[in-house]
């Protein structure tokens, strides 16, 4: 039976790719489809998730701070192979429940980016679990929450300009310009590298010999693009340099790469959606 509170969610999450308002809005959230622990059904629940730096994501089985294990944790106790909704694709996943060392890292730094974790804990007796959710390989392209190739860069573009945002506010919200980055915000621009890394790997290897193949006429828009290509992943190792050092040369990179892959986002959109 559907949750009366999540459903609303879910669908708002479907039909925005990924980006919902209310209670949730600015939250990085996905929707994770569990097989039931006794019924064996589907259930899908919204989540708040950390990035962790490209190949898995992580969760936290809070509960608001609840004694009891929330039933998505049970689930996947039972069958740890999940579906798990971005936004933007929908994958196959395996549900790996952190060991006591590494769940206490993670969570410190949760807290360190979010208090609140801190406070679900000190209502509960029980150890809040950390799971970690490994994308399992497919074969094929990935399954894009898109009606066709022009809506699909659209929609990874969009989501990389949210994902953006909220780095910025993040970095923003964070004291001090001395002080070396948290943790959890050094994850969260080092996913944003490679995840921005494989979607322009992609479209060199893919997409922009499709459109070069089938739009002759479009050579001269494609040779920017990889020119632009080139200088964003000379920006982002700029980037990744610094992250562990002053906050205030992890902002100025950080601006330096918005302003960059903004404009870069807006032309290409220009030049490829209405070839595709």
């Amino acid at each position: 039976m559907p949750n009366d509170f999540n459903q609303p969610v879910i669908d708002e999450f479907r039909a925005n790719h990924g980006k919902v308002g209310g209670y949730f809005e600015g939250a990085r959230l996905l929707l994770l489809t569990t097989t039931g622990a006794r019924t064996g059904t589907p259930h899908t629940t919204p989540l708040g998730y950390l990035p962790d730096g490209g190949e898995r994501v992580l969760v936290i089985a809070s509960a608001a701070g609840s004694s009891r294990h929330p039933d998505w944790y049970r689930n996947i106790l039972a069958h740890p192979q999940v579906t798990v909704e971005s936004g933007v694709f929908t994958y196959d996943a395996r549900a790996v429940v952190l060991d006591r060392d590494e769940r206490d890292r993670i969570f410190a730094r949760a807290v360190e980016a979010e208090p609140g974790w801190a406070t679900y804990q000190e209502k509960t007796d029980r150890i809040i679990p950390v799971v970690a959710l490994y994308g399992i390989a497919q074969d094929g392209p990935p399954r894009i929450n898109a009606s066709g190739m022009a809506e699909a860069i659209k929609v990874v573009h969009d989501a990389f300009r949210r994902e953006l945002a909220l780095i910025r506010q993040e970095m923003s919200a964070a004291t001090g310009n001395t002080a070396p980055l948290g943790a959890q915000l050094r994850a969260n621009c080092l996913t944003f590298c490679a995840g921005l890394h494989n979607h322009h790997t992609g479209e060199d290897i893919g997409l922009f010999p499709f459109l070069a193949d089938r739009h002759p006429q479009s050579a001269p828009a494609l040779d920017r693009l990889r020119t632009e290509h080139e200088r964003i992943a000379e920006l982002v190792e700029q980037l990744r340099g610094v992250l562990s050092g002053e906050g205030a040369a992890v902002r100025a990179e950080v601006e330096r790469l918005t302003l960059e892959l903004e404009a870069h986002l807006t032309y290409e959109e220009e030049q490829l959606i209405p070839l595709l």
